[in-house]
């Protein structure tokens, strides 16, 4: 790859490991420049490393071209949720193993794996390099690691993407402003050989426990069960809101009465007309059906001390 990249090298090039650093700009050109001073500075020089901006999504075909052709046995997303997935999904059945730094709004997957949130932990937990092996959701031909859904979360996905202000506050106040004018859908699901019908205002297909923020929609989700956690939620008034918040933020949103909760490997979304959906937060517009099948065991990813198998 000749010239499209910013690219680092490390002086060490015989030891068994070689980690690919894929950064996004978008979090701006200072703090993209800081987070690249601190990885020169705290990754060790007896480790061979490489350290590549992502300039856009054409650009990250060199990139998984990169990854594939020149024996990297690690790739370090450095960026929000959005970046992860497109790192991850690039390395599905490769051996190649996903670390993160996170430098995302909600950084879900990253909190999911016991990553810090301190970058300089987080490098240092690259370097440690303890993993996992975890599973992936496919819907429709895309690859998900922590969450997909339509509904609310979806509609909100769209809004907060056109946002010119980015970060948690933001999230938030979209969210607030539309909670109320929002109407829940009808959808008809097949789950386990059965077809349900449900008005819903959102439904979540999980495969990790949170959205991001340490938002749990289905708590009891791990990413190496082999098991999806589908969470429907039920239109409720004004007056259930604080309810059905206060259980999501104390993990037990599958205790709430507005939160239905199903087990399985694979489901069928359907609904009135194509719309809205999210991939990890990532916002699209998919077709009135949607296909979700489980991809078991084909990813591993570094932890953090506090991940939970």
């Amino acid at each position: 790859m000749q010239n499209t990249a910013s690219i680092t090298k490390s002086s060490a090039s015989n030891m068994p490991r070689k980690v690919l650093f894929i950064v996004n700009p978008n979090a701006g050109k200072k703090i993209s420049e800081q987070i690249i001073g601190l990885i020169r500075k705290e990754f060790p020089q007896n480790m061979y490393y490489q350290i590549v901006v992502w300039k856009d999504k054409n650009h990250f075909d060199e990139i998984t071209e990169l990854l594939k052709t020149q024996g990297y046995t690690d790739a370090v997303a450095v960026g929000g949720d959005g970046t992860v997935n497109q790192v991850a999904k690039s390395i599905v059945n490769t051996g190649i193993t996903l670390g993160i730094l996170p430098v995302g709004s909600g950084n879900g997957l990253a909190r999911t794996l016991g990553i810090s949130m301190n970058l300089q932990e987080a490098v240092q937990q690259v370097v440690k390099g303890q993993t996992t092996s975890m599973d992936a959701g496919e819907v429709n031909g895309r690859f998900f690691f922590c969450t997909s859904g339509v509904g609310f979360d979806a509609h909100i996905g769209q809004l907060f993407a056109t946002s010119k202000k980015r970060g948690l506050q933001s999230y938030v106040k979209i969210t607030l402003s539309r909670l109320l004018a929002y109407r829940a859908e009808e959808y008809t699901l097949f789950i386990n050989g059965e077809e349900i019908q449900r008005k819903a205002f959102l439904i979540t297909v999980a495969n990790a426990g949170q959205y991001g923020n340490d938002f749990y929609i289905a708590p009891e989700a791990k990413v190496n069960d082999g098991k999806f956690h589908v969470a429907i939620l039920k239109p409720f008034s004004i007056l259930s809101v604080w309810s059905i918040l206060l259980h999501i933020l104390r993990k037990k949103a599958h205790h709430s009465n507005y939160i239905e909760t199903f087990v399985t490997d694979q489901l069928v979304v359907r609904r009135k007309q194509d719309g809205a959906i999210h991939y990890d937060g990532e916002p699209a517009n998919e077709t009135e059906q949607l296909q979700y099948s489980l991809v078991a065991n084909c990813l591993k990813a570094i932890t953090g001390p506090s991940f939970q198998s």
